[in-house]
């Protein structure tokens, strides 16, 4: 059995991965870190995990988690990752990162949008966690850097139009909504229930959203220049999902037909990827709790426009069911281990 630490279990994402974890074949959970609940069962803090675990949560240091795991999870805030990655690296562990730390690969874009980073050192050689475009590299890696929530339903809404010619990628607009869960579970003011339900609203309007370099990395990789995308994130009164919209102008008289074609060349043999029928479109309840990405294709024959939607459960596709994902290609186990459970509905 592979051994499993979660380095910061007490958040969302970390909770996910224990719920993740707990059902997997091959993975034993043998530590979870908090310095909050140092001491208190992970059931208590997350009562879901009641008789699936009696882990007890804490507050350990890097040598103490080195002895206890093969690889390590960390769940953990932007800064604090790049502070104890380098460690559990040289010790020889697997490691995948949840914290934009190792996402962006120029060192001096990440400081504009995120702070100094003290272990540029390793940026280069992480590989960025999405499996359904860098599959390979992830197998060999001992660093996988997994992807932001929005930047994966964007990125792979998008993937396979990004060297197709059919676009105009000067016209992207990308609309995204997101569950409440995105914003953590620390307490504040904007994501208190009275804030948030019977509402709706953006946030991080202007191009300010810290996800918008990953999203532009990605597409201009794929795409083989430099892409820039206007992106506006909004705050939707659920607990979980991501709704992504996104909008281009077609070049010439491409059908919807040869855009299908597309999406099925990359996407039809993948296992958490759903491409929709034409007039089926994708909704947050019907990827809830699980690892799919759904996605829809619509062509506005009046304007000219393609309109992609795409939706995934921020915290499993967009976080820990991602990196379970990423773990299984890592040490060699079926990639859809842990990972098969139904969407739950309603």
């Amino acid at each position: 059995m592979l051994r499993a630490a979660i380095v910061g279990a007490s958040g969302y994402t970390g909770g996910e991965l224990a719920r993740l974890l707990c059902i997997h074949p091959s993975v034993t959970i043998t530590a979870a870190t908090s310095r909050q609940y140092d001491g208190k069962p992970l059931a208590r803090i997350f009562p879901h995990l009641r008789d699936r675990t009696d882990l007890t949560c804490r507050n350990l240091g890097v040598d103490e988690i080195i002895d206890l795991a093969d690889l390590i999870f960390c769940a953990v805030p932007h800064k604090t990752a790049m502070d104890v990655v380098p460690s559990f690296l040289k010790a020889g562990k697997k490691v995948v990162d949840l914290s934009a730390d190792f996402r962006i690969k120029d060192v001096t874009v990440y400081e504009q949008w995120y702070q100094p980073h003290s272990a540029a050192d390793l940026v280069e050689e992480a590989v960025y966690g999405l499996p359904e475009i860098f599959r390979e590299e992830i197998r060999t890696a001992r660093l996988v850097a997994n992807p932001g929530c929005y930047p994966t339903s964007i990125t792979l809404g998008l993937a396979p139009l990004m060297k197709s010619g059919l676009i105009d990628p000067a016209t992207i607009i990308i609309d995204s909504k997101s569950g409440t869960s995105g914003a953590g579970r620390a307490a504040q003011v904007g994501t208190l229930f009275c804030e948030v339900t019977d509402g709706f609203r953006p946030y991080k309007v202007g191009g300010v959203h810290r996800h918008i370099p990953e999203i532009e990395q990605n597409l201009s990789a794929l795409a083989g220049e430099p892409i820039t995308v206007s992106f506006t994130p909004h705050l939707l009164p659920i607990s979980r999902g991501i709704l992504t919209t996104i909008y281009t102008d077609l070049k010439g008289q491409a059908g919807l037909a040869e855009i299908y074609a597309l999406y099925e060349q990359m996407f039809g043999e993948e296992l958490f990827v759903r491409l929709l029928e034409p007039g089926s479109l994708p909704a947050t309840q019907h990827v809830r709790g699980s690892n799919y990405c759904d996605i829809s294709l619509n062509l506005d024959e009046r304007t000219g426009r393609l309109i992609i939607v795409s939706a995934i459960d921020n915290i499993v596709k967009g976080a820990s069911g991602q990196a379970v994902q990423n773990m299984n290609l890592m040490c060699g186990f079926d990639e859809d281990a842990g990972l098969l459970q139904a969407p739950l509905f309603p």
